[in-house]
């Protein structure tokens, strides 16, 4: 295509709004300056217990200032993408390159292999060519059951694909569109058929799993039942590899008689003498197992609780990847993660409305987002360790059209090496190819890896979510996955990948600082957990951390916290948020910086001293139904005993007492209350906010009678740890 004629297939525009973020962020760093300015003139001469504690308050607020400037950094010039997939079918319609698509599940118990099926069928059933699709399914349990469920959805494909085309299905996971659509008025029949269809697999598939084994005549149906004969367990067992549909099968052809896209189960091999390396060794696994049976150009993975919600998604992504002046360069490009059981206020604040819809955007505008482990489509080329070069360029003619030409049986039984345990042995696997083993955020380290080797990354947020996961239901699973990903992200940053050292010369400078609040979320339990206990323990004792009320120096410490919380508020409703959700949200960023990061950052230190070692827990993605009724009504479930609960209760009753303490000042001194406002006026209003934060905690630990209220050893220990703190104060 001549220069003079080339049209882009996307278009970068800037995120409004710069301009007031700008002002705002400049207004509050000079009211940041003065805070300073206040902790170094008014330093306290006399008693060495107060000394410290100045010292100890000033650097917590030094710590937030730093780390309210790295957001700042990584926000200062947010941009967007905008494709146009009309130009991508005009220029590109015979060329499109093959899709390789990943779906990972771990636990038929923890991940129902009725969930992973929806998540395979909507993939299978996106608005492209059906013969470029290849589907792979990593199902590191190992498990009849899911081997089973896949099929299930691979007969019921042949009915659901052309339903989706014909009907215009959107989104194209059974489940999720048949919970919300209605009946067309047109073609009901069809419509109450297909859906009839689908329940009654998805009951099939569920009475199975409740038998716990597959039928002796569902056994003999299929070939690859036989290779459970000789699984010892889901931890030991030879590779397990089955082509359920051949998309290059003239046969392999829906209801209607066209083509349907390649699926492919895989049970890599795991010994008990070999590590397995999580996620991140299954990815690889599949890496290598598709180049030899489709060879797609391009690989998207997704979790297998995310199913897709946009079929166009493919044809976004390509877009960017086949632009002609800036794709050769894209390594991989990441979509919004959405959940579809959030509640409307977000109780538990899994949305991360302003971090997707805003952060990462800044992320785009200086080198490229994160990786951020499900929703992202990856140039085979880059995420098998190949390094950028300027002059590369993409003949999209040679790679639409790759595929293997050996027959299903000779594939399945040549690529199971590929899978073994001991293929790579002496490799660079996990180094320098492939995602990156020993870390617990495998997508992170990776995405950092590959920008490190000169590729760029871009973030797509279209109008309509290209996929939707499952969130946590319960408090103690989100604090379990918070825990999870900031021990992870501390992990790199304590690494030889730390990105300030790993990315020094590669990537730019506002990149690697942008990394780093991520990196650092579990260091901010330290700064947080000194600010919500000290001022009210010195409450207790009169000691003042704060300016008097009538002295102008309150006026910074003022102006920071209202405009700051101000800001955050009106971004939050204007990424689609409620008041009652920002909220929520205000108050699980306490609950996880007091529990969730302060285990994070204990743990971290555990492993770099080798006292503990790398543990992937699998986030659970089913739960009874009395705590998803609770869950529906934004009621927070506790209900477990655990010691981040111990941590909360007792900072809870901690800052209650705090607040009696002050009443007590202030109703029975009637002489000095007007002092004690004026002396402590903003330290009892930070208790009254952590006061008010916590009000679901108190509820939880007084008044609810439900399995989801707070376990009576947990209120026994928060109440005799709060009088214990409190006491040992007033004694010191």
């Amino acid at each position: 295509m001549a220069k003079c004629s080339y049209v882009p297939l996307f278009e970068t525009k800037q995120v409004k709004g710069r301009v007031l973020f700008r002002c705002i962020a400049a207004s509050i760093f000079l009211g940041i300056c003065f805070i300073v300015m206040y902790r170094v003139m008014f330093f306290p001469v006399g008693g060495k217990a107060e000394r410290w504690i100045w010292i100890g308050q000033f650097l917590s607020e030094l710590w937030f200032c730093f780390y309210w400037f790295l957001t700042t950094v990584s926000r200062w010039n947010s941009v967007y993408r905008l494709p146009y997939i009309q130009r991508l079918s005009q220029r590109f319609e015979k060329e499109l390159p093959g899709i390789d698509i990943f779906v990972c599940t771990a636990d038929p118990l923890i991940e129902p292999p009725s969930m992973v099926v929806n998540t395979v069928l909507s993939v299978m059933a996106y608005d492209y060519p059906p013969e470029k699709l290849s589907i792979y399914l990593s199902d590191d349990g190992g498990s009849d059951l899911t081997f089973y469920a896949m099929l299930e959805a691979a007969n019921f494909s042949k009915t659901w694909l052309p339903f989706c085309k014909k009907f215009r299905v959107e989104p194209t996971s059974p489940e999720a569109y048949f919970r919300t659509a209605s009946e067309p008025l047109n073609d009901a029949d069809n419509w109450l058929s297909v859906k009839k269809l689908y329940e009654e697999m998805k009951m099939r598939i569920e009475a199975t799993i409740k038998l716990n084994r597959i039928p002796d005549h569902i056994r003999k149906q299929h070939k690859g039942f036989r290779e459970w004969d000789f699984v010892l367990s889901k931890h030991d067992h030879q590779t397990i590899l089955q082509i359920l549909i051949d998309g290059r099968d003239s046969n392999a052809v829906d209801i209607e008689g066209n083509p349907l896209p390649t699926l492919v189960y895989l049970a890599r091999e795991k010994r008990p003498q070999h590590h397995h390396h999580f996620k991140a060794g299954s990815m690889n696994a599949l890496i290598r197992v598709s180049s030899r049976i489709s060879n797609g150009p391009i690989i998207l993975n997704v979790d297998c609780d995310t199913y897709a919600n946009n079929s166009k998604a493919v044809k976004y992504s390509l877009c960017l990847f086949m632009d002609e002046k800036k794709g050769d360069e894209i390594a991989y490009v990441q979509f919004l993660q959405s959940f579809d059981n959030l509640t409307k206020n977000e109780i538990y604040a899994s949305s991360f409305r302003v971090l997707q819809q805003l952060e990462l955007h800044g992320l785009d505008a200086i080198g490229g987002p994160c990786y951020n482990g499900s929703g992202c489509f990856h140039r085979r080329e880059a995420l098998c360790g190949k390094k950028y070069e300027k002059n590369y360029k993409v003949d999209w003619k040679k790679v639409s059209d790759t595929k293997a030409d050996e027959s299903a049986s000779f594939l399945e039984e040549t690529c199971k090496v590929l899978a073994s345990c001991t293929f790579e042995h002496n490799t660079t696997w996990g180094k320098e190819m492939g995602l990156i083993y020993g870390f617990l955020v495998e997508d992170i380290i990776t995405g950092l890896n590959i920008q490190c080797k000169g590729w760029k990354s871009m973030y797509l947020s279209p109008e309509r979510d290209g996929f939707l996961g499952v969130a946590p239901i319960t408090l103690l699973q989100t604090l379990v996955q918070h825990k999870r990903w900031m021990d992870g992200h501390l992990q790199v940053f304590l690494s030889r990948y730390c990105p300030l050292l790993y990315g020094y010369k590669k990537i730019p400078l506002k990149l690697r600082l942008a990394y780093c609040p991520y990196n650092l979320w579990a260091a901010n339990c330290l700064a947080t957990l000194y600010i919500v206990v000290m001022p009210c323990l010195c409450l207790l004792k009169g000691i003042s951390l704060f300016p008097k009320i009538s002295s102008p120096w309150v006026f910074p410490f003022a102006y920071v916290a209202f405009v700051h919380r101000a800001y955050s508020l009106n971004e939050f409703l204007w990424c689609g948020g409620t008041f009652r959700g920002w909220c929520n949200d205000q108050r699980m960023w306490l609950f996880n910086r007091t529990s969730a990061y302060f285990f994070a950052l204990f743990e971290t230190i555990s492993k770099l001293l080798g006292y503990s070692r790398l543990n992937f827990v699998v986030t659970a993605k089913v739960a009874d139904k009395e705590a998803l009724k609770r869950y529906d009504g934004e009621l927070i479930e506790f209900g477990a005993t655990s010691p981040m609960f111990d941590i909360l209760a007792t900072l809870a009753m901690l800052n209650l007492f705090g607040i009696f303490g002050a009443l007590k000042k202030v109703i029975l001194d009637v002489d000095e209350d007007l002092q004690v406002l004026e002396k402590f006026g903003l330290q009892i209003l930070l208790c009254f906010v952590l006061v008010t934060i916590n009000l679901p905690v108190y509820q939880a630990l007084f008044f609810r009678n439900d399995n989801g209220k707070m376990p009576s050893r947990v209120t026994y220990k928060s109440i005799i740890f709060a009088m214990l703190a409190c006491t040992a104060t007033m004694c010191f």
